[in-house]
């Protein structure tokens, strides 16, 4: 909400973009229209190629994410990644609220990533959560239904839950994970391990969906 306000502020014109999984909670689409209506505009939802998504339950099962980390990881490169670079194809740069604070993998995260493109650029790398916090009441945003319930890192329905007490912010992501990255892929840079583990799956994926 935070990197919103900021952008509304600075350069209205920018497009503010989601990405509709089509597995969202039904207080994340509460969320955006919370958005909506505080700045007057349209969230622009990116969803995944429907083939793909075919394809890759028909092979996997709606469900896959529960088997293995890389299916873990292929759902998510399906419902996420790929569409993310898609939309962003002819875009230079964008904004993400990413933070160092919230796990190890992004403790040197920096402001600007030119690693790759388009560059990614986090304004709040070094906020703390206290800061979040606060600026979130001053200026009186919008905050998401579901963070009133314990959660605090929200992504889809089946693979997000509240934080226990003590536990790390990112730990209700994939908590039936054992020491796996609490990662998607979206913040990687293109060499990063989370795309490389996945190369013969989305291969395998993306040559049965041509012949499905």
């Amino acid at each position: 909400m935070i990197i919103i306000d900021l952008v509304r502020k600075i350069a209205p014109k920018i497009p503010i973009v989601t990405l509709d999984t089509g597995r969202l909670p039904a207080a994340t689409y509460e969320a955006i229209a919370m958005i909506e209506a505080r700045y007057g505009i349209r969230v622009e939802r990116v969803v995944p190629d429907p083939g793909e998504v075919d394809a890759m339950v028909s092979a996997h099962g709606a469900d896959l994410f529960r088997e293995s980390v890389p299916q873990r990881m292929l759902c998510c490169n399906v419902r996420k990644v790929r569409p993310l670079a898609r939309r962003m194809a002819s875009t230079s740069a964008y904004f993400t609220g990413i933070r160092r604070e919230q796990n190890e993998e992004r403790g040197n995260v920096p402001v600007f990533d030119r690693s790759g493109r388009p560059v990614r650029i986090s304004p709040l790398a070094d906020w703390t959560e206290a800061e979040v916090s606060r600026y979130t009441v001053e200026q009186k945003l919008p905050v998401h239904p579901l963070y009133a319930e314990g959660y605090r890192s929200i992504g889809c329905d089946p693979c997000t839950r509240a934080v226990l007490a003590g536990e790390n912010q990112r730990a209700g992501r994939w908590w039936w994970e054992d020491d796996a990255s609490k990662e998607c892929g979206l913040h990687f840079s293109p060499d990063g391990r989370a795309e490389r583990t996945l190369d013969v799956l989305l291969r395998e994926l993306l040559e049965r969906t041509v012949t499905v």
